[in-house]
């Protein structure tokens, strides 16, 4: 733990929990087809894994439709096995070197467990937000402790930190709300 408390590093470390944040929400299918749908998708290829990115160029012509150009004729094989086997309910039709996914219809089940699934990754969220606080807190306790900093101005930052703290949990409630409601629309 470091010695100086540093509110900048504090929301840094707030803003990365909100982007990782968005970055699970966006591999959350909902009925729309969305390339970061393949983001956690990864191939075999090379003697490595690699992403699909890596391999070809993801697009979303329709809105119920993703493709996959992939580069390498020889790769197209192992990106449909990768696609397949991701448990994404995905089945690509190879055509050339193009990979045409279509996006199936969400039904109501799946809908719920999906909701179910962005209530947990926004609660992981938040939990992460509130380590962060109580690393800052910690911190300032340390501080006031060894004389570095009073009583007043250790209330004063420990309040700072509630008020950004507070900002991001509503931020990660807002993304929650607006997914849900993304997942719900049929």
């Amino acid at each position: 733990m470091s010695e100086t408390y540093n509110k900048d590093e504090m929301g840094r470390r707030m803003k990365g929990v909100v982007g990782t944040l968005k970055g699970e929400f966006a591999g959350l299918r909902t009925g729309r087809a969305s390339p970061a749908l393949l983001d956690p998708v990864t191939v075999d290829a090379y003697g490595n894994q690699m992403h699909i990115s890596q391999l070809g160029t993801i697009s979303a012509p329709e809105p119920r439709l993703l493709t996959v150009q992939v580069w390498d004729r020889g790769m197209v094989k192992a990106v449909d096995k990768a696609v397949r086997d991701a448990g994404l309910g995905l089945n690509p039709q190879i055509d050339g070197q193009l990979l045409r996914i279509p996006i199936p219809e969400l039904n109501e089940e799946r809908r719920k467990e999906l909701a179910k699934l962005a209530h947990k990754y926004a609660e992981q969220g938040r939990i992460a937000v509130r380590n962060v606080r109580r690393d800052g807190m910690e911190i300032l306790k340390k501080l006031e402790k060894d004389h570095k900093i009073g009583q007043d101005e250790h209330h004063k930052l420990g309040d700072e930190l509630q008020k950004l703290t507070d900002a991001h949990i509503k931020e990660i409630d807002q993304m929650l709300h607006g997914k849900e409601q993304e997942i719900m629309q049929v």
